[in-house]
């Protein structure tokens, strides 16, 4: 390794749990020798357990001027994630602050939706009925949380920072496809959700990993680029019904849901309450979707960009920890 390779990555989110994108990309880096610093909220068990696998877990508010500039020290290289927070401007925005105080990193991951590349000024400012049009008539207002991506990025590209956006559909390890599903799943074998027949392309927390990972390791040629990522399979859900059946090993049948109806039985039983802002991002993402144009846009080859074939909703429903947990769970117990 050069004297710049000693130096380690720093991966935000190192604890999280939807796709568990930054978790992964910590144990990729350590197996392949790269040293890794990890930010994590909470001393907990996932932190002690990145700790044994080889991390330097940092453990700080992303929010806190001061812990960012420690877990920063000595870093040229880093992946910004935070999980859904009506303060993820502050933090998107504290870290590119302290990186150009810096002034020697040499690249700056972004995170970031597929979504945004909906979202020009164009658009957002165009009267709500036209906005309505275009997105095919059930979203006219974006979330907060896509706003907020929106504005992250804009300040990153005018930072001057060497910054790469990854603009990454939604995970199939999300809670629409991946949480609240499942008991009913497992209970009679229904998969519903509110999407009719639209298709849809949700991708795997791996594959955006991986190229995360890649582009970390090498950067140089990735620097200033947008990637725009969609699963590698557009089908309904009728379609994807066989895919849960073999990572559930039981029969599944789509039951088509009603949109709000769903919305509320689910999202808004489970968040509204208690994470209001997570809850009108996911309803937001159902509403996207059943509309059918959420993946109607230009995106980048997947398959190109990790050198092989991406991975599938079957796999990723496979390698679910928290599907599988759910499983052993129900087994136990029947």
């Amino acid at each position: 390794m050069s004297t710049t390779h000693t130096r380690p990555i720093l991966i935000t989110g190192a604890a999280g749990e939807v796709g568990s994108v930054s978790t992964t990309m910590v144990r990729m880096l350590l197996d392949a020798g790269w040293p890794v610093r990890a930010f994590v909220r909470t001393d907990d068990d996932r932190a002690a357990a990145l700790r044994e696998a080889g991390a330097d877990v940092f453990v700080g508010d992303l929010l806190n001027v001061a812990d960012v500039a420690a877990a920063l020290q000595g870093c040229q290289r880093l992946y910004f994630s935070m999980g859904l927070s009506p303060y993820y401007v502050d933090a998107n925005l504290l870290m590119a602050a302290v990186a150009h105080a810096q002034g020697d990193l040499e690249v700056f991951v972004n995170i970031s939706e597929s979504e945004q590349s909906l979202l020009t000024f164009d658009r957002m400012t165009a009267p709500e009925g036209v906005r309505l049009t275009w997105l095919g008539g059930t979203v006219s207002q974006w979330s907060p949380q896509q706003r907020a991506h929106w504005i992250g990025e804009q300040v990153l590209d005018w930072s001057g920072l060497p910054v790469v956006h990854i603009r990454a559909s939604i995970f199939v390890e999300n809670p629409i496809f991946a949480w609240f599903p499942i008991p009913d799943l497992l209970a009679t074998g229904e998969l519903r959700l509110p999407f009719g027949d639209s298709k849809v392309a949700p991708i795997a927390g791996y594959d955006v990993a991986e190229l995360c990972v890649n582009i970390l390791k090498d950067p140089e040629p990735h620097v200033g680029k947008t990637y725009t990522l969609i699963g590698p399979e557009l089908k309904t859900m009728y379609e994807f019904a066989d895919d849960y059946a073999a990572a559930l090993k039981q029969p599944v049948m789509y039951v088509p849901q009603d949109l709000e109806s769903w919305n509320s039985d689910y999202v808004d039983s489970a968040l509204a309450a208690s994470k209001p802002h997570n809850g009108e991002h996911l309803k937001t993402l159902t509403r996207l979707m059943a509309c059918a144009r959420y993946f109607d846009l230009p995106t980048d080859d997947l398959a190109e960009l990790l050198g092989r074939a991406p991975k599938t909703l079957r796999f990723a429903l496979e390698n679910s920890t928290r599907i599988q947990a759910d499983l052993s769970a129900a087994r136990s117990q029947s």
